[in-house]
């Protein structure tokens, strides 16, 4: 049955790619490649380096996440380098191949076993860090409906009429945020672990909770900002609606299981920008894969062949000093000089 899990999620992302693909294909006719250049060529300088800006502070943040992690776990030997390095492979990997076929277990696996962590801690590391995430978008979700409970009403033909509602949003924003502040309650106060069925919520302590509290909107506001920065500014709607539309669209991706969550990312995102011309929208949807997705995966793949390498390496020269017998000098070292005669 565990086998059968394994081939159904990757089915269902490319499936969410199919639809969603074509879905996008009717919302964006009539819209023609020289448009799309033409709005990528009108994205000033300044804005290419403030999104470069933002994907920097993006991946600082989830280097963070790992940091976190870690600290709930007590482990501190383990250097900031080398986890901000396995936090950056681990996350362009997943974003771009898909977290069900590729959720980034395996990566951190492989490089803090190497640190001394056992399967269990890593388990546990892996779990936080996605809680983080999560915690963040719930966060954020909540701050942006209760600022801008208009914002649903952006796709009043797509979406149920109650959901449109502002007083509806906003109330479903008072409770996201509701939730957040008990997890707060329930780390200064010590509650006893939330269970769900097979859910289990165990408070971490404070210091660790208000980091996950700055964290991860900081991420999520450095991701959302990318594309804040791309968009012209004569059409720009603002930074919370552009942030409440990228909650929206790359939790929908994430949900889908589609790698890379192409397409369908942009088809929600095109539908909650209806006032932005859409050449411009999907302009500033490439700049945000670019930076993002693309060139961090490139650069994850030459760290983990890097990394592999090493400990490729490594695994090597033990075996060859394993093998070599005692008193044996290894292959190219210089043999003791003779003693001195008498």
């Amino acid at each position: 049955m565990k086998n059968v899990k394994e081939f159904v999620w990757p089915l269902i992302g490319f499936a969410a790619v199919i639809v969603s693909g074509w879905l996008l294909y009717r919302e964006l006719r009539g819209l023609s490649l020289a448009d799309i250049w033409a709005s990528l060529y009108h994205i000033e300088p300044r804005h290419y380096a403030l999104a470069l800006a933002s994907t920097l502070l993006a991946y600082a943040a989830l280097a963070w996440y790992d940091r976190i992690a870690l600290i709930h776990l007590g482990v501190r030997h383990i250097s900031w380098l080398f986890v901000s390095l396995t936090s950056f492979t681990t996350y362009a990997l997943s974003h771009n191949i898909g977290a069900s076929v590729f959720s980034g277990a395996l990566v951190r696996y492989r490089a803090y076993t190497s640190k001394g962590l056992s399967a269990a801690q890593v388990a546990v590391l892996v779990a936080l860090c996605s809680f983080t995430f999560g915690l963040g978008t719930v966060l954020l979700m909540g701050v942006v409906l209760t600022y801008e409970p208009d914002l649903l009403g952006r796709v009043a033909d797509r979406v149920p009429a109650t959901l449109a509602n502002p007083t509806t949003a906003r109330v479903f924003g008072l409770g996201c945020l509701a939730f957040v502040a008990l997890y707060v309650a329930g780390s200064l106060l010590h509650f006893r672990p939330l269970v769900i069925r097979k859910f289990h919520l165990s408070y971490p302590r404070p210091n660790v909770m208000v980091r996950q509290l700055v964290a991860a909107p900081l991420e999520l506001i450095g991701a959302a900002g990318i594309i804040y920065f791309a968009l012209p500014e004569a059409t720009n709607p603002g930074f919370m609606i552009v942030l409440g539309a990228f909650l929206a669209s790359f939790s929908a991706a994430l949900i889908s299981h589609a790698p890379g969550g192409l397409g369908v990312l942009e088809l929600i995102f095109v539908a909650m920008m209806p006032d932005v011309p859409k050449a411009d929208v999907i302009a500033a949807l490439l700049v945000f894969r670019l930076f993002y997705l693309l060139l961090p995966f490139a650069a994850a793949i030459v760290v983990v062949l890097l990394f592999e390498r090493a400990r490729l390496a490594a695994a090597w020269r033990e075996r060859m000093s394993r093998s070599i017998p005692a008193g044996v000098p290894e292959p190219g070292t210089k043999p003791p000089p003779p003693p001195p005669h008498p």
